[in-house]
């Protein structure tokens, strides 16, 4: 298999882990949410945390390495209007998804607070669950157009 393939396959992985991540992520949170129990808030959030440390960083970070290997290796520039706008969407992602992994760890501190007290999820809690869902939207609909854009390569 040729260094292009192996980066080739590399980068779908990686963008398959961001895609499935984020949406498994996302569903586990909002199921464990519409419980209102704490203690089982707690749990999944630190599972979910687990998940976005192993799984989103590595591919966050391999993401642009294999795209720009696979970039030169084709012939593209970086400046090319679909590579362009997907790195601008990348970064966006990524200024929506640290604040996200921040409030991660925030919903499962309070919620493991409010468990261990016995008392309900306060209001800083669903301040922050608020929050938490409102940065999903932008974020998954920039990854949604990344993997459209590397799909239809158009030009602009």
């Amino acid at each position: 298999m040729s260094l292009y393939l192996l980066l080739k396959l590399a980068h779908i992985i990686g963008a398959t882990v961001l895609f499935g991540t984020g949406a498994g992520i996302a569903f586990f949170m909002l199921m464990a949410h519409r419980t209102g129990d704490a203690r089982l808030i707690a749990h999944t959030a630190s599972v979910v945390v687990i998940a976005d440390t192993i799984f989103t960083a590595t591919a966050v970070v391999l993401q642009p390495l294999t795209g720009v290997a696979l970039a030169r290796i084709a012939g593209y520039s970086l400046t090319e209007g679909w590579i362009a706008a997907s790195l601008f969407l990348y970064v966006l992602t990524g200024a929506f998804w640290g604040p996200v992994v921040r409030i991660q760890l925030r919903l499962r501190d309070l919620a493991r607070a409010a468990a261990s007290a016995g008392e309900p999820l306060g209001a800083a809690y669903h301040r922050l669950w608020r929050l938490w869902f409102a940065c999903g939207f932008p974020a998954f609909g920039a990854v949604l157009t990344i993997l459209w854009l590397m799909t239809a390569k158009p030009d602009f």
